[in-house]
């Protein structure tokens, strides 16, 4: 077994764990009470869903997630809501105040208070496991508890279990729309203090996907709902190698191998196609060739940048469906002569493929079509840190001014966090710049600093 413990902190991490365990009952033939439908004969044993659900004596299926928000509104939308049922009371974790959109407050304050419990319960969770490969993080940057509760955890986290896997689905602040005016605070504190205790971060950002809402499926004005089940089908399909047997088959750890060149350099672009309503998927043929060459389309992506400027240095590329690894080839093949996707010259292959034979879930009623194929491509590209410059621009005029700063020194925060963590974010930036310069020029630049 591999199994992984899905952790969902704070307003945006609980909701995104609200639609993927939506999705992943569908898939497996689960009923909201953790039950098997009577015609699915799938068991533990011959399957690969335990990697994410465990059995319980009763003939339940509960699933490896926790719930934890510092407030009890979101959670308690769980605790009454249409899977109550299906996960143990004891995985719904809430305190009684909020973070208040202040990463001080998540990560010293009222954080401390409820860290003990939480890894308690996950310890009890660890223990269930045969061979625990790691932790599924999902949170927001912005908000207080997704900002400074979750990097407290994974700090947490990396003390006690030092060599498991950490992968995070993070909302990353979209360009133009914000929910909080200290984002770019909260967002940079908690990358810098994570960055060194996660392996690989799948970021997405919430403009990026109500475009893609408003494009690509129809929908005139996305709710957080439409959003979050976009942003499950991406989670099940990186995942979905873990609990569906397959042709090619990616582990966890293989896509730390494939995707992270260096250490700091862990976040992926996510990209998936096809994105479309069942109108539109009437008319067109999605063949595998089609929806490969969508997902090098800006306009398909999670985050708002534009990957024609920057380098790829790794792409993994995860099909689900009716997929056959000639069709692949030859569409990689195709790929590769276009000029406007450019790669590192210290990377000449950069495609890693899986393929799935499990075709996409649809959620009744959700927006997307029901499709026979679809792929998921991780890509890692230089063209990311345009998001970090973007970000350190906006905390740059705030902290000029020593705007809002002093919420967080009120809650036991020193000011030099602030300048410590901008600095590493610049060093980023300079890690990114450094990437993608080619070899022989790179040699010669490193010279003259010396």
């Amino acid at each position: 077994m591999r199994e992984c413990i899905s952790i969902h902190i704070g307003q945006a991490g609980v909701q995104m764990g609200n639609a993927c365990w939506e999705l992943y009952c569908l898939e497996h033939g689960f009923q909201p009470d953790g039950r098997l439908h009577e015609s699915s004969t799938a068991s533990l044993a011959d399957s690969s869903f335990g990697t994410f659900f465990s059995e319980t004596g009763g003939g339940k299926y509960v699933p490896r997630a926790v719930f934890i928000d510092l407030e009890p509104t979101v959670v308690d939308e769980i605790r009454n809501g249409h899977y109550r049922q299906l996960y143990h009371p004891e995985q719904l974790i809430s305190g009684k105040e909020d973070a208040a959109n202040n990463y001080a407050r998540g990560h010293y304050t009222i954080g401390k208070e409820i860290v003990e419990s939480v890894l308690d319960r996950m310890r009890k969770m660890a223990d269930l496991c045969i061979g625990l490969q790691g932790f599924l993080i999902f949170h927001s940057f912005g908000g207080g508890t997704g900002s400074g509760f979750a990097s407290l955890l994974m700090e947490r986290l990396s003390v006690d279990y030092g060599k498991k896997s950490k992968l995070e689905f993070s909302v990353y602040p979209a360009p133009q729309v914000a929910t909080a005016v200290v984002e770019p605070y909260n967002s940079i504190l908690t990358t810098h203090t994570t960055l060194e205790h996660s392996d690989c971060s799948f970021m997405v950002d919430n403009e990026a996907i109500f475009d893609i809402c408003k494009c690509n499926l129809g929908v005139e004005r996305p709710s957080y709902t439409n959003l979050n089940r976009l942003v499950a089908q991406i989670v099940s399909s990186i995942t979905a190698s873990l609990r569906f047997d397959g042709a090619l088959n990616v582990d966890l750890t293989e896509f730390q191998t494939n995707l992270v060149p260096y250490p700091r350099i862990h976040f992926p672009l996510v990209t998936y196609a096809p994105i479309i309503s069942a109108e539109r998927a009437y008319h067109e043929q999605l063949s595998v060739p089609e929806i490969t060459n969508s997902c090098f389309e800006p306009a398909n992506q999670m985050v708002k940048c534009d990957p024609r400027h920057g380098k790829y240095m790794a792409c993994c590329l995860l099909y689900r469906g009716d997929v056959v690894p000639k069709d692949v080839n030859a569409a990689i093949a195709h790929i590769k002569t276009r000029k406007s996707i450019q790669f590192v010259d210290w990377c000449p292959t950069g495609f890693k493929v899986g393929i799935n034979y499990q075709p996409p879930t649809v959620v009744p009623g959700g927006d997307l079509a029901k499709v026979q194929r679809a792929v998921c491509m991780l890509s890692n590209t230089t063209a990311i840190a345009e998001a970090w410059s973007r970000l350190d621009h906006k905390f740059d005029l705030m902290y000029a001014r020593r705007a809002f700063v002093h919420w967080y020194v009120g809650e036991g925060m020193e000011e030099g966090e602030f300048s410590e963590a901008r600095e590493d974010m610049a060093a980023l930036e300079k890690d990114y710049e450094e990437v993608g310069v080619d070899s022989g020029d790179g040699c010669e630049a490193e010279e003259d600093e010396y």
